[in-house]
């Protein structure tokens, strides 16, 4: 035996062998020839001469050598097996830290999808999402992620290289800057990607009620897959992956390989499958969330609706018990009234021009129609509180108020111009309480009559009812002084007093007839009114 030799020695010094480095030390005394050895050109010669000499050695040698590289080839996968286990765990993990904090849908999906995508998660070249939506009885295309062609795929696989963002990056990235413009890019693709949950025979359907992944392969020619939908992925493999949460079918993921053709393997499925539930069960919860909060919204304005109308019971219990009180105190002065004067009136009648107390009776007799003009005001006040509507004409309407207010308005100068709408619409209103407020509005008693004593009236159908503007040029107020005539018995000294515009305002609103005024010192002022044309846009 060749003396340079020390595989078959238990123990040798460093300089015997050339392949012991440093740290390595241990193996001067045990197994260097499976660690050292078989890789040793001396120890080869020893080992081809032990075989020449038919030396039982030699068989065995190379028995335990070629077992021995086999266990180690074996262990050396099992630990990148491992390896890759412990990164995929620990990706998985993340991506459950974030799915589980998160109740924004759009957020999971970006997440989702990112994964199955990137070449830091999943790695596949495409991912559709579809959403089980009960109530429509429909499986819907909702989002698709990945590239439509090889340069679109090129140029987003070197951003990302160039970048080098993590894969949570990557998806807050895509939901802020992508989401949109990837479901524009691939809306052609989810309109095709509805199917009926009623439609059995279906392969979406059927793979969605199986609840477990099924790997679709030779697809062009798979007795099962529609033809339509294998032109519309294009591909002839493709993972379906149902989304269940709870036993309940949230939707599913369709991934494909569409550019590398990279075969789709059963541990792909597998942990793909894994990474399902923990979507399945973010989505669920985001839906949940926002459901809850479009509940939460209509009990918001429910609660607040129901508010106003609490607030409008008590108004109207103040305004009819202000209705009561003022009805009676009308009708208690109005005998008295009429009385004096009735007596006023014939007393100016039999009084002759020269008589001294004529001018005393006149005043009398003038004051007391004042006073009896409020007194209706007052009565109407109290009328507004029950108005009685039916369908009327919008032109028998305005001209019944301008035949009323004619002769008045005619006798202090005023021109007044009626531009009506074509094919007006019958309105549905109090046609005395309407009629009294433009009679009251063409005659309202506010002061600061200008030069221009014009006043237009214009009719014309909207869409919410058929509008009527009054401009009058003649009253020149600003919006704050006009403001504080809309409210009941207001007065000021510059203004005017009574209830006036303020009377008009109540008996509208109680019927649900928008009031518009508004005022300008130049132009005048403007009033806009619509009535409606339906019973059931009354308040």
């Amino acid at each position: 035996m060749d003396r340079n030799s020390c595989w078959n020695r238990n123990v040798i010094e460093q300089e015997e062998c050339p392949n012991i480095g440093e740290g390595e030390e241990d193996l001067l005394v045990s197994q260097r020839v499976t660690e050292k050895c078989r890789d040793c050109a001396v120890f080869s010669a020893d080992l081809e001469r032990l075989r020449s000499d038919d030396n039982p050695l030699a068989p065995l040698l190379s028995e335990v050598l070629i077992e021995n590289s086999r266990q180690k080839t074996q262990i050396q996968s099992l630990v990148s097996f491992l390896d890759n286990k412990t990164l995929e765990m620990r990706f998985l993990h993340e991506l459950g830290s974030v799915l589980q904090s998160s109740v924004d849908l759009d957020e999971v999906l970006s997440v989702a999808l990112t994964a199955i995508t990137a070449g830091k998660g999943f790695g596949m070249n495409r991912a559709f999402l579809l959403l089980n939506n009960r109530e429509e009885g429909f499986l819907k295309g909702y989002l698709g992620l990945g590239p439509r062609n090889i340069d679109e795929a090129c140029r987003v696989w070197d951003e990302i290289i160039q970048n080098d963002m993590d894969l949570q990056t990557l998806a807050q990235n895509f939901r802020l800057n992508k989401l949109s413009s990837e479901r524009e890019k691939f809306h052609d693709v989810l309109e095709q990607l509805t199917v009926p949950l009623s439609n059995k025979d279906h392969i979406l359907i059927k793979a969605l009620d199986g609840k477990v992944p099924l790997l679709v392969e030779n697809a062009y020619y798979h007795p099962d897959v529609p033809a339509e939908l294998t032109r519309l992925l294009g591909v002839d493999t493709f993972l379906l992956m149902p989304l269940i949460s709870r036993n309940r079918r949230v939707g599913m993921i369709i991934a494909d390989n569409f550019i590398t053709h990279r075969p789709i393997t059963d541990e792909d499925m597998h942990s793909l499958e894994t990474f399902a539930f923990t979507v399945a069960f973010a989505i669920e919860r985001a839906s949940l969330y926002d459901k809850l909060q479009v509940e939460l919204n209509r009990v918001t304005e429910a609660g607040k609706k129901l508010k106003e109308q609490q607030e409008l019971i008590v108004r109207m219990e103040n305004m009819a018990l202000v209705g009561r009180i003022t009805s009676s105190i009308a009708h208690s002065v109005r005998n008295p009234l009429m009385i004096i004067g009735g007596f006023a009136r014939s007393m100016l009648k039999n009084s002759p021009e020269s008589d001294p107390k004529r001018t005393f009776i006149e005043s009398i007799v003038s004051e007391t129609r004042q006073l009896e003009g409020v007194l209706d005001e007052i009565l109407n006040y109290s009328d507004s509180l029950y108005p009685t509507r039916d369908f009327w004409d919008v032109n028998q309407l305005i001209e019944t108020a301008l035949h009323d207010t004619a002769d008045t308005l005619t006798s202090q100068g005023y021109a007044i111009g009626y531009s009506p709408g074509h094919d007006l619409q019958a309105v549905y209103i109090d046609f005395k309480q309407v009629s009294y407020c433009l009679r009251t509005i063409l005659q309202n008693d506010v002061n600061g009559i200008g030069d221009d004593l014009t006043i237009a009236i214009s009719s014309r159908n909207g869409e919410n009812g058929v509008i009527l503007q009054i401009e009058d040029r003649s009253r020149h107020v600003s919006q704050a002084e006009l403001e504080h005539l809309l409210v009941p018995f207001s007065e000021t000294r510059d203004l005017g007093a009574g209830l006036g515009l303020a009377l008009c305002k109540a008996m509208l609103e109680k019927q649900g007839i928008p009031f518009v005024v508004q005022a300008d010192v130049k132009e005048g002022i403007r009033y806009a009114i619509t009535l409606p044309t339906r019973k059931e846009e009354q308040s």
